[in-house]
């Protein structure tokens, strides 16, 4: 089944104000950010956005975040975006913190079928007794915080008993996630450290979108180097070279050149 698209219009087609995202990448490494910038070009609103964070100012998520098209985000980082700060602490944005690991899991387990999982991370605190504040009323009053969770006690491989918390498996309406190479039937390879969330992120999605930097045929990509089968994937988008090399850093640090 060839699943390629031509144009970034056609490929996220069908997400409506209102929809829930998982996007891939880690800070600005391996997001989909031709996507995000259809989607702001398309005025799409009131989004909820599964994201390990939400871009920095001006670039990546943050982009959707300025113009107000994110009603709510679920991340476990959220600490390079003024903008994000700002509107979540004014109470123009819906925000649900959670641990890194559990949110990764959560991701998977909405790819495997699986509704719950219980983990350890997180007891005794207020991401299990509940508390957080998901929302606030913008005169520093919380006005929406996280229900409690349930807590059971296992066993563990040493046979040590110890509580563990339940969480519920995260799936998204759509996923958009960006690939290194990928083949007219959606097959993906992601490059180093961009293999972050963006699997997790294609297996949470009803329908999952894949910006490629290179598209290969079908039968191209040994089995063996595939990332995320296609299976996962219902559209392709390729890149040109300017959007593949089209590509930002968080913060760049650098050292002074001595001189002999």
């Amino acid at each position: 089944m060839d699943k390629v698209v031509t144009t970034p219009a056609e490929a996220v087609a069908g997400i409506s104000d209102g929809a829930t995202l998982a996007v891939g990448g880690f800070g600005l490494c391996g997001i989909p950010s031709v996507l995000i910038a259809e989607l702001h070009r398309a005025g799409t609103t009131d989004l909820e956005v599964v994201s390990n964070n939400c871009g920095v100012d001006e670039w990546g998520l943050g982009i959707l975040l300025a113009s107000k098209q994110i009603r709510r985000m679920v991340s476990s980082y959220v600490g390079e975006n003024k903008e994000f700060a700002r509107q979540y602490l004014e109470g123009e944005l819906e925000v649900e913190l959670t641990p890194q690991g559990t949110l990764a899991e959560r991701l998977r387990a909405g790819g495997a079928g699986i509704p719950a999982f219980f983990t350890p991370t997180g007891v005794g605190s207020q991401v299990a007794d509940g508390g957080l504040p998901w929302k606030y009323d913008g005169s520093g009053g919380v006005e929406k915080a996280s229900p409690a969770k349930e807590v059971r006690v296992f066993a563990g491989a040493d046979g040590t008993e110890r509580e563990y918390v339940l969480e519920h498996a995260i799936v998204a309406d759509f996923g958009l996630v960006r690939a290194w190479k990928g083949d007219r039937h959606g097959n993906l390879v992601f490059n180093k450290s961009s293999r972050n969330f963006n699997p997790l992120c294609a297996m949470s999605g009803r329908v999952t979108v894949a910006e490629v930097e290179e598209l290969v045929e079908p039968g191209e990509l040994d089995p063996d180097e595939v990332h995320l089968p296609g299976i996962y994937v219902q559209r392709v988008l390729p890149l040109t070279p300017e959007q593949a090399a089209d590509k930002h850093i968080e913060k760049r640090t650098v050292r002074a050149t001595q001189e002999a």
